[in-house]
């Protein structure tokens, strides 16, 4: 049964690694794993070691300290990642913040306040 710090640290590879977009089989490869190693990490079945954790964060080009970012207050409140965590899990939101930091910096303004204006068209529709 997994661990709530091992299921931490696995959404936290997925998150990065997705990020990053990187597949299971190319980020195993970096490391000298087999792809379902990684699937295993991520779901938290099998405990990443220091010495592992250390390859990845290589890999990934992140400090360690990245795979425990709000550890203390998941384990604070004792629930899983909270709603908003979910969102940034999703394939889709990933994509597009891939494709928004693609652009160049006047078209990423100019994106953001469109974004901005059809939030505050609904909240005013409300």
């Amino acid at each position: 049964m997994a661990d709530d710090i091992d299921l931490h640290l696995g959404r936290r590879l997925r998150r990065r690694r997705r990020l990053l977009g990187l597949t299971q089989q190319q980020l195993a490869v970096q490391v000298g794993i087999r792809f379902q190693q990684i699937q295993k990490y991520e779901c938290g079945a099998n405990r990443i070691s220091a010495a592992r954790l250390w390859q990845l964060a290589e890999a990934l080009e992140t400090p360690v300290a990245y795979f425990y970012d709000g550890l203390a207050e998941a384990m604070e409140a004792d629930a899983p990642t909270p709603k908003g965590g979910e969102v940034f899990s999703r394939k889709e939101t990933l994509d597009l913040i891939q494709a928004y930091y693609q652009l160049d910096e006047r078209p990423r303004r100019r994106l953001l306040d469109l974004a901005k204006s059809l939030h505050a068209g609904d909240v005013a529709a409300a």
